[in-house]
């Protein structure tokens, strides 16, 4: 068994994204099921713990990205999912919101982008998501800057989604970076020991026109031991 987090507050839920937010976790759990093999639990942030995952015999842990901003969630609601991350026991991947709340929780400095300048143009993006500030937003390249088992299969500027506004403002100890952008250039960080990852776009938000994401999640499985080294990319 592997376990998706949802790592989206509960309010998050109640905001005119919120019902296409719910419906895509479903779709993520089951993209999760083809690509590893395996059954796929969703369990909310502020519910699971080392105890649960050791109960459920997990195999791997992705997290979830969030639509709320990182100081809305209180640290005991937190408690439990950054013990998974300190525990350091499971083959772990965080997308976006996920990845930020792991590699904070491992010592990494989160903040917004910043501001936009008076005559920068506002981003592409929905109305009221981050208004006034720095962005990425869509489907867009990010630059692989160096190679890693993880990026087997992917182009030096495979396309991602993205969609957000923070970002990570120093890299964790004992992890490195393997992709940027112009906007922010911490965009993937990998433990240099342990199968532990983090990617501040959306691999799981792949499609038929920009598959990277899928060929990076299956990746992340293979590393993890789950999906067999010789499954063809193509499938």
């Amino acid at each position: 068994m592997i376990v998706f987090i949802d790592n989206e507050l509960e309010s998050g839920y109640s905001k005119p994204w919120g019902e296409r937010l719910m419906a895509a976790r479903l779709r993520i759990k089951y993209r999760l099921e083809d690509i590893s093999g395996q059954p796929c639990l969703i369990v909310r942030y502020n519910r699971v713990t080392p105890d649960l995952l050791r109960a459920l015999a997990a195999r791997a842990v992705l997290i979830s990205g969030n639509s709320a901003n990182p100081p809305d969630y209180t640290a005991a609601d937190q408690a439990g999912l950054r013990a998974v991350f300190r525990a350091k026991t499971w083959p772990t991947f965080g997308f976006c919101g996920g990845f930020q709340v792991m590699a904070e929780t491992y010592g990494a400095t989160l903040a917004p982008i910043g501001p936009l300048r008076p005559d920068d143009p506002e981003p592409d993006a929905p109305p009221g998501f981050a208004p006034g500030m720095k962005k990425e937003f869509g489907y867009q390249p990010v630059r692989i800057l160096a190679p890693h088992p993880l990026l087997a299969g992917l182009d030096e500027e495979p396309i991602m989604r993205h969609a957000h506004s923070w970002e990570l403002k120093s890299v964790p100890e004992g992890f490195k970076v393997y992709a940027a952008t112009d906007v922010s250039p911490i965009q993937m960080i990998v433990h240099q020991d342990l199968p532990i990852v983090g990617a501040q776009f959306h691999p799981e938000y792949y499609t038929a026109e920009h598959p990277a994401g899928r060929t990076l999640i299956e990746n992340f499985f293979k590393m993890a031991g789950i999906v067999d080294q010789m499954n063809d990319y193509s499938t």
